[in-house]
């Protein structure tokens, strides 16, 4: 039997990693896992944005470690196991297509072809949404990259919610309030969906 793929995405200090960290105690046959990896190609993506590498090569870098890690994903599911992933495709459209404007007409296009030969879509994607402020008060005393600068998050956060009105799989989770009222919002859309996943087998 199958497993099912589950990915959240959001800017960060949207919560997702705490969030999942936390669902994980409450689901039984999970896998937590997230993008970059902590593999060499995971850790080549981390130091491509700690040394400020251009958006061609960290997006080539994000999608390449994706590649290997969807193998993986492959595997749990085939194993029936309910993965949490922590960033994946969407994370790309969102960041990346931010990022490459300035060197390309249509980015979003450019990381949907190069990508179209081995992507896996998520089954369901949740999307936590909060004021950018909020996040970036969350993040204060965090090494900063560069990706979290105000006014570029800001745009992040719309490329999300643009994603998310064009595909089912997504359902947007207020990640404002208290990390006990998102966790709550969060089992009853899995519950919800892992219900309606039985059902369909």
């Amino acid at each position: 039997m199958r497993g099912s793929f589950i990915t959240f995405e959001g800017i960060d200090g949207s919560g997702k990693t705490t969030i999942i960290n936390m669902l994980a105690k409450k689901l039984e046959n999970v896998v937590v896992t997230a993008e970059p990896t902590d593999t060499w190609i995971g850790n080549s993506v981390k130091k491509a944005i700690e040394e400020g590498k251009d958006a061609i090569t960290i997006a080539l870098l994000f999608m390449a470690d994706r590649n290997e890690h969807i193998k993986k994903i492959k595997e749990w599911l085939r194993q029936g196991k309910i993965v949490l992933c922590d960033r994946y495709l969407d994370s790309t459209y969102a960041y990346q297509k931010e990022a490459l404007k300035k060197v390309m007409k249509n980015p979003s296009k450019w990381i949907e072809d190069v990508q179209k030969p081995f992507i896996l879509k998520p089954d369901l994607t949740i999307l936590f949404i909060l004021p950018v402020e909020q996040a970036i008060k969350r993040i204060a005393n965090r090494k900063k990259i560069i990706y979290e600068k105000k006014e570029f998050l800001e745009k992040v956060q719309e490329n999300y919610i643009e994603l998310a009105k064009k595909e089912k799989r997504f359902v947007i989770i207020g990640a404002s309030r208290e990390k006990e009222k998102v966790l709550n919002d969060c089992m009853e859309v899995i519950s919800k969906f892992l219900s309606l996943h039985q059902d369909l087998k």
